[in-house]
C-alpha cells in the first residue's frame, strides 16, 4: 500500500470512528449511508448528502490555525467545524477537527457551468438588489436609484499554494446583457471580480462603485480585489473620458483601458471570456456581440500578489442617479489548481503528521477525557436551576441541529462588543439592549441583542427566535449568524445594519430618506411578509411588524427583524388564540378583540407601516383635523382620501420631490391593507401586485368604516393569556 493511500485510510478511519461513537453513545443508532432525506442528520451550511455520503463542500486555508499543515480549508468553514467541536465530547471534537482538516487535503479543482439562473440555486448567492428572474440575474430595478447586485459563486476558490507557490490558471465565460432603455444619459456598469471570502458590499458603493469601492476604499493599500469592468458611465474621478472595459486591481481606476459603447448594443447579449495564464502572469478579456469580431484588453498582473490564497469569484452590477438593466444569462468557470496533486515531498510529510497526530490522539484523548468530564460536572453543580429547566440539554441539541446560526460563546460575544460598553450600545428595549460587535475571527461587524437577565418573557423570546428565523432564508429578513446561552445569558447575533432601522429615519434625526428609497423599503418589506405567509414551508405570523423592526441595510434594503413574537401555522390552517402581544398603533382591531393573530393582521401592521413611510408621521401621533379634534394616522389618512387630498398627507421634507403616481399607490395601498374589516383585506401578494402595477387599486369607502369582527369564546388552550399588557411596546 502506498503512503498516499494509507492516508486516505488513516482518514476513513478517524471519520467512521466519530460517526459510529457519535451515534451509538446518544442514540444507540449506527448510520452507515446518508441521504438528503435523513430524517436523524441535519445538514448545516453547504453540507449536503451525495451518493450516501455527506459532501462538506467548503475547502478553507489554515495555516495560520494549523502552522504544520497546508490551509485547505475557508476560515468560515474553520469556524464552522470549530464551533461545532466545541458543543461536542472532547474525543469527538477532537477527531471531527483532524478529520476535516485531513478531508481538506482531497480539495479539487473548480469548474462548472450555469445556464440557467433560479432563485433557490444553491451554488449562487444573491446579494443586494440582484434576484433571479426568468432564468437569469437582474443585478437592479430600473425604478430606483442607487442600487447594487451581486451574484458569487458559493464555493471559496483556490488561487494559489502556499507550498508549491503554484497559481491557479483559469478560464471563465459569460453572456450578459445591458439596456440603457434609451436613456441618456445611463449607468453604471457590470464587473466581474476576484476578492478574499470575508468580502461583503461595501456601503455606499453605488454609481461608478459598481458594487466593489466606496470612497474610503476606492484606492485603499488594503484592498486584495480584481475586477474586469464593463463600465457604461466615465466618472471623472478616476475613469477615462468615455465608456470602457478596463482591468482593475485593488483599485476603483483601471490599469489599463479600451473604449467600448453600451448603447450601441443595448439590450444585446455579449459573450465575454476571462482567460489567466499563471506562467505569462497575463490577464485577458474577449467580448462579442453575436457574429461580431472579438475585442480584447490584456495586462500582467501577479495574483499571488493581490489576492488571498482563496478567493470568492462573482459579478457586481450598479445604478447611481442614472440607471440601466444589467442581467446576467449563462456562467462558466473552470481552473486548474487541484490541491490533491501534493508532491512527493509533500506526500510524505502529509503521512507522517497522519500518523503522529492519529496517535497522539488516542494517547491524549483518554487522559482529556477524565478532567473534561470533571469539569463539566463542575459547570453543571453552578448552573443556575432556572436556567436548567428552561434550557434542557435536548434545547441545546435542537439548536445545534438547526442549519445556518452557530452557537457562540459568552466570552467571545463580550470580548467582540468590548465586554458591552455603553460606548457599543446601539439601542434597547423591554426585551434588553443591542450592541455592536466585531467578530475578528470573521472580520464582520454584528449585532448583539443581551436579553434582560430574570426575564421568562426574554427567555421565551430567545427560544422561539432561534427557532424560527434560524431556518428561514431571505434577501428581506435580517439575517441571524448565532446565539449564545451561557451564565444564565441569552444573547442573539445578527448581521450588522450600517443604516439602522426605518423609524429613525422616518422620525428620527438619521438622514431624510429618498421617495425611491421608501418606495424600494415598501416593496421589500412586502416581500419579506410574502416569504413568511406564502413562501416558506409553514406559514410564520410575525405579530410585532412595525418600522423601528424594518432594518436597512447600507444600500437601504429593507430587512424585516425581530421575530420573538412569531408563530409558526400550517398554511391550511385559520388563526388560532395566542393572547396578544405587539405594538399599540399597530395591532388590528381584531387581534386586540380576539387574541387571535393572523396573515390578515400582519397585512393590517404593513398597511400602516406603510402610511408611516409615505407621510413621515407615526402611527401614534395625534392628527389635528378641520374640526379641530384629533385623530390617529389612519384616520386622518382616509379622511383625506375621501376627500381627494391625498396629497396632503405627503412628507413635507421631501418638498414635493416625489412621484405622485407612487405615491397616491403606497397610500391606498396601505389604507387597503389597513382596512379595519379583515375580510376586506388584500393578501400581501395582491398589495406586492398594487405597488408594482400590475393590478387595479380598490375603490375604498370615502369614510373609513367601523372594525366588523366575530368575539370568540373565552376558552383557550394557549399558554399566553388573551390580552397581556406586559408584552405591549407603545410607540416603539
Amino acid at each position: 500500500m502506498s503512503k498516499d493511500k494509507k492516508t486516505f485510510l488513516i482518514c476513513v478511519i478517524v471519520a467512521r470512528f466519530y460517526l459510529e461513537h457519535r451515534a451509538r453513545s446518544n442514540d444507540g443508532l449506527l448510520i452507515s449511508r446518508f441521504c438528503p432525506d435523513l430524517s436523524t442528520i441535519m445538514y448545516g451550511g453547504e453540507a449536503v448528502a451525495s451518493v450516501g455520503a455527506i459532501e462538506f463542500y467548503n475547502c478553507f486555508d489554515p495555516t495560520s490555525h494549523f502552522p504544520f499543515l497546508p490551509l485547505f480549508l475557508t476560515v468560515d468553514a474553520f469556524r464552522r467545524a470549530f464551533h461545532l467541536s466545541l458543543s461536542l465530547p472532547f474525543c469527538n471534537s477532537f477527531l471531527l477537527l483532524l478529520f476535516l482538516i485531513l478531508f481538506s487535503c482531497l480539495a479539487n479543482a473548480i469548474s462548472f457551468q450555469i445556464t440557467r439562473f433560479s432563485p433557490d440555486l444553491s451554488t449562487i448567492l444573491y446579494r443586494g438588489d440582484a434576484i433571479a428572474s426568468v432564468g437569469a440575474i437582474e443585478f437592479n430595478n430600473v425604478d430606483y436609484l442607487y442600487q447594487v447586485g451581486q451574484a458569487i459563486y458559493s464555493q471559496p476558490v483556490p488561487i494559489w499554494d502556499s507550498h508549491s507557490r503554484k497559481v491557479a490558471d483559469f478560464t471563465t465565460h459569460f453572456s450578459f446583457t445591458i439596456d440603457t432603455q434609451n436613456r441618456t444619459p445611463y449607468g453604471h456598469g457590470l464587473a466581474f471580480f476576484l476578492a478574499p471570502i470575508v468580502f461583503q458590499i461595501p456601503p455606499n458603493s453605488g454609481g461608478g462603485f459598481l458594487g466593489l469601492f466606496n470612497t474610503s476604499t476606492s484606492d485603499s493599500s488594503q484592498n486584495q480585489i480584481v475586477s474586469i469592468e464593463f463600465d457604461s458611465f466615465a466618472n471623472p474621478e478616476w475613469d477615462p473620458p468615455f465608456e470602457h472595459v478596463g482591468i482593475n486591481k485593488n483599485s476603483i481606476a483601471s490599469s489599463i483601458t479600451t473604449p467600448w459603447n453600451a448603447s450601441l448594443h443595448s439590450g444585446d447579449t455579449a459573450d465575454a471570456w476571462i482567460v489567466y495564464n499563471s506562467s505569462t502572469q497575463n490577464l485577458s478579456v474577449f467580448w462579442n456581440y453575436g457574429s461580431s469580431p472579438n475585442s480584447s484588453l490584456s495586462l500582467k498582473i501577479d495574483l499571488k500578489e493581490i489576492l488571498p490564497q482563496w478567493a470568492i469569484i462573482g459579478f457586481s452590477a450598479a445604478t447611481g442617479l442614472h440607471v440601466e438593466r444589467h442581467t446576467l444569462e449563462s456562467w462558466e468557470f473552470s481552473s486548474n489548481l487541484d490541491m490533491t496533486k501534493t508532491s512527493g515531498r509533500k506526500a510524505k510529510e502529509i503521512g507522517l503528521i497522519v500518523g503522529l497526530t492519529a496517535a497522539g490522539a488516542i494517547l491524549i484523548a483518554g487522559g482529556v477525557i477524565a478532567i473534561v468530564v470533571l469539569r463539566r460536572k463542575i459547570q453543571s453543580a453552578k448552573w443556575n436551576p432556572e436556567m436548567a429547566a428552561n434550557l434542557t440539554s435536548s434545547m441545546n441539541d435542537d439548536f445545534e441541529r438547526r442549519t445556518g446560526p452557530k452557537r457562540f460563546s459568552y466570552k467571545d460575544l463580550a470580548s467582540a462588543t468590548n465586554n458591552f460598553s455603553n460606548e457599543r450600545k446601539l439601542g434597547e428595549g423591554g426585551f434588553g439592549k443591542v450592541y455592536k460587535g466585531e467578530l475578528i475571527d470573521l472580520n464582520i461587524a454584528v449585532a448583539v441583542k443581551k436579553f434582560s437577565r430574570g426575564s421568562k418573557q426574554g427567555k421565551k423570546q430567545y427560544v422561539t427566535e432561534v427557532k424560527i428565523i434560524s431556518s428561514l432564508r431571505h434577501r428581506n429578513l435580517v439575517q441571524l449568524i448565532g446565539w449564545c446561552h451561557d451564565q444564565n445569558e441569552f444573547l442573539l447575533v445578527y448581521e450588522f445594519m450600517p443604516n439602522g432601522s426605518l423609524d429613525t429615519h422616518l422620525f428620527g434625526r438619521k438622514n431624510l430618506l429618498s421617495w425611491s428609497v421608501r418606495y424600494k423599503i415598501a416593496i421589500g418589506l412586502a416581500s419579506a411578509l410574502l416569504y413568511l405567509h406564502e413562501e416558506w414551508e409553514q406559514c410564520v405570523i410575525h405579530r410585532d411588524i412595525k418600522s423601528s423592526n424594518v432594518m436597512l441595510d447600507s444600500n437601504f434594503n429593507a430587512k424585516l427583524g425581530d421575530f420573538g413574537l412569531a408563530r409558526l401555522m400550517d398554511h391550511e390552517l385559520g388563526p388560532q388564540t395566542t393572547g396578544v402581544a405587539g405594538t399599540f398603533g399597530y395591532l388590528a382591531p381584531e387581534y386586540v378583540s380576539t387574541g387571535r393573530p393572523s396573515k390578515e393582521s400582519d397585512v393590517y401592521s404593513f398597511g400602516v407601516v406603510a402610511l408611516e413611510i409615505a407621510s413621515g408621521r407615526k402611527s401614534t401621533d395625534p392628527m389635528p383635523t378641520h374640526e379641530k379634534s384629533e385623530t390617529g394616522l389612519l384616520e386622518w389618512v382616509w379622511d383625506l382620501y375621501g376627500s381627494g387630498k391625498l396629497s396632503s398627507a405627503m412628507d413635507g421634507r421631501l418638498n414635493n420631490d416625489f412621484d405622485l403616481k407612487q405615491f397616491e399607490c403606497l397610500l391606498t395601498v396601505g389604507l387597503w391593507c389597513a382596512h379595519p374589516d379583515r375580510s376586506l383585506r388584500p393578501t400581501i401578494k395582491q398589495a406586492i401586485q398594487a405597488l408594482n402595477f400590475e393590478a387595479t387599486l380598490p375603490n375604498l369607502p370615502t369614510k373609513m368604516p367601523v372594525p366588523i369582527y366575530d368575539v370568540p369564546n373565552i376558552i383557550s388552550s394557549s399558554a399566553e393569556p388573551l390580552i397581556t399588557c406586559t408584552s405591549i411596546d407603545v410607540g416603539r
